[in-house]
Formats: structure tokens, sequence, C-alpha cells
């Protein structure tokens, strides 16, 4: 395989940053390019929802690395200017300012975007956060608000309800899960995750369906569940999932299907990869099409694509991971957890708020969670990985593939 004269990453964010670092660091000479869709540099997205949007963090501060670091890259950096179509015959990139971006290599890291209600966009008050500009918009909403409702019982909304909550304002978290979580951590866990917001003064109005945004005078007012119940708020923070960011890959010839669809390798096409939240690859031992949408995977698999445009092939097998922070909480997760899996605490007391459990099905291990116990957990993650060693050995799929599909 030839090293290719130019690369041009598509997104600069983690796992483009990434992507671009791991060449460098493998001893890539040729020409680098970065091309962003937003006006800053590089910036980390989980303080996001944390320490910037609380106030605790100045946004330089989220920045992935200071200027000089990203000088020292000797890499081309164009921002500002979203990617608005692919030629991969052509290697080519075309821009939303019309610019054409030509290279060797092109690693698609474009990310995801979040899913919204129709019309949202045209009411004061309602926010998503997935971006930094996001975080500061949502910030000073807040700092002239009372009561918000965050929409969305996954990992960001209570993420976003804990940290508004810690600046003491009335927060009410709603979604369709019996409790926040519940469909990745189990009703143990999960009931767990709810009696610590609970216990922090957030309301919980789970398991009921929301129908839309009630608005006055362009303006949101509150937030209409199906029941016919119109929550009041000041904010309304509507956080119910995100898709990966592929419109503008329509026509371009590569398979999109729930992100941009590659081989065990992150290979799209010839000469094209995708890494982070937009790739959806083939895991070898799992048997199934994965994309992960975490801080983790975007690092990690940065350096496997890396290493495969340098010619270091070698399929990408990793043991997912994620973890999140919730007031004084944090919970780490190896592997894969389901709703219906037996549990069961090998660590600590959850009691106490400090435990380690494993996540079984069928007698087989899929998945370990920490909370407040990192070491712990760290060291029960080969137990884990022991699993996804057995699978890989298998010629047809297991508890683990049945799980993920």
């Amino acid at each position: 395989m030839n090293t290719p004269s130019s690369v041009l990453v598509v997104g600069a964010s983690a796992a483009g940053l990434s992507t671009a670092e791991a060449l460098r660091r493998k001893g890539y000479q040729g020409s680098l390019t970065m091309l962003g869709a937003e006006p800053h540099l590089p910036y980390d997205r989980p303080p996001l929802s944390k320490q910037v949007l609380s106030g605790a963090w100045e946004p330089d501060r989220a920045l992935l690395r200071q200027p000089a670091a990203l000088s020292s890259l000797d890499a081309e950096f164009v921002v500002n200017d979203p990617a608005a179509g692919l030629d991969p015959q052509e290697r080519t990139i075309r821009t939303a300012s019309g610019r054409v971006l030509r290279a060797d290599t092109i690693v698609v890291a474009t990310g995801v975007q979040p899913r919204t209600f129709p019309g949202q966009d045209s009411l004061a008050g309602v926010h998503v956060l997935r971006t930094l500009d996001d975080a500061l918009a949502l910030r000073s909403d807040l700092v002239t608000s009372s009561r918000l409702v965050v929409v969305g019982d996954g990992v960001l909304g209570t993420e976003i309800a804990a940290t508004a909550r810690s600046t003491g304002l009335s927060v009410t978290l709603v979604g369709p899960q019996r409790a926040p979580l519940a469909s990745q951590f189990g009703p143990v866990v999960a009931k767990q995750l709810a009696e610590l917001h609970t216990d922090r003064g957030v309301d919980l109005r789970l398991g009921v369906a929301v129908d839309g945004l009630a608005q006055r005078d362009g303006r949101v007012t509150g937030v209409r569940l199906a029941t016919g119940e119109v929550l009041p708020a000041d904010v309304v923070v509507v956080a119910f999932g995100s898709v990966p960011a592929t419109d503008w890959l329509a026509g371009s010839g590569l398979k999109v299907d729930n992100g941009v669809v590659c081989d065990s390798r992150c290979r799209a096409a010839d000469g094209i990869y995708a890494v982070g939240d937009v790739a959806r690859w083939y895991h070898d031992d799992l048997h199934t099409l994965l994309r992960l949408e975490n801080r983790t995977n975007a690092t990690e698999q940065a350096g496997h694509v890396a290493a495969d445009i340098l010619g270091e092939s070698r399929p990408y097998t990793p043991v997912p991971y994620f973890w999140t922070d919730q007031f004084d909480s944090k919970i780490q997760v190896h592997g894969v957890l389901s709703a219906d899996a037996e549990v069961t605490v090998v660590d600590g007391d959850m009691t106490q708020g400090r435990f380690v459990a494993l996540y079984q099905r069928e007698d087989a291990i899929t998945g370990v969670l920490g909370w407040n116990m990192p070491k712990q957990t760290r060291l029960r993650r080969q137990e884990v990985l022991d699993a996804f060693r057995e699978l890989r050995k298998a010629d047809t799929p297991g508890t683990l593939t049945e799980l993920i599909a």
C-alpha cells in the first residue's frame, strides 16, 4: 500500500483532530488538511453539558489543544465552512462556500446532529446542546430563568438536568422511560439514578410521551405532554437523541445507513474512511455493524484509521466504553448493557453510592457498570474483554450481537 501524499479530514472535533494527531505521531509527513463546520478550533464536547454549561469553565478551557500545539501539527485548518458534497472517485470535497478541496485520502468525521421538534428553531427559549455555541446560548438563557424542562431521559438529558439543578434552577426531566437510562442500565441501576436526581430536587416526569411545545408570542412557555398537561418552563432543552451528520453525502455513492457504513478497518470506499460518531463499521468480534457515540471511541477509532492509512491494517474491535458525570456520581460502563440483563453487584454497596455491577444474559457476561469505583470497574473490564474473545472464536453471532443488532 502506498502512503498517500495528502489527507483531508472532514470534521474538526475530537475524532478528526485525533486522526490528524495519530498520523503525525506515526510519522506521516504528507499534506494534512482539517475542514471544520464551526468557527472554533477543536474543542472537547463532554464538558459542554457540565463545566461549560455551569459556568465553571470559560470556553477556552474546553479547547482540545492550544494554538501552539495545533501549529505543530503542520496542518491547514479550514473552519466555519461545512462540507456540502463528496466525490469519492475524484477524492474531492465541496464546501458550503463553494470551495473544492482534494486529497489522496479523505476521512469523514462529521459526527451527529440533534433531533428536534418541528418548528422549534423559530421559538425563543428552546435549545439543543451539541456545539460550544449551543452551550453558551443555553447558559446565557438559564442565567435569567428559573424553570427548566429537559425533554430526554438519556445520558445528555440527565447530565443537563444535573448541571442545571446544581446551579439552583427548578428542573423537570421528562421522557418515555420508567427511569432515566432504563433501556441501557436496566431497572435496578436506573432506579438508583432516578433516586440520585430526585434526592437532589429534580422533578422526574417519566413514562409519558411529549406531544410538543407550548408558546406565546414566539417564546416557549412549556412542554405539552400526551396527557394534555403542560409543564411550565422559561427554558426548554430538547435532548432526545441525534442522527449521524450525513445529509451532505447524498449522491456520493457511499452507503449511508444510520451512519457511514464501513468495513472492519473503517473504510467506506477506496481511499475514504469514517471515524467517530458518524462511522458505522463492522465489528469482527461481534459479527455486526456498530456505531458508537462517545468520546473514547472517537479517540481510539481515530488511531486505528490513522494506522490503516499508513499501511498498518487490522480490524477495529474495541470493547465499548462510556462514562457520565452527574452531581457527585461518576458512572462508567464497559461492554454492552441491556434492560433485561441479570445484574449482580460484585464490589461495593448500592446503598452507599459506590458499587460495581456485572451484567449477564444467558450466563454470558456482556458488560460492567461502575458507580464511583473507577479502579475496581477497570479491573472488572477484563471479564468483559474475555467474553469478547470467546465471541471472536465463535463461528456464529452470540449474545452480545443480539443486544447490538
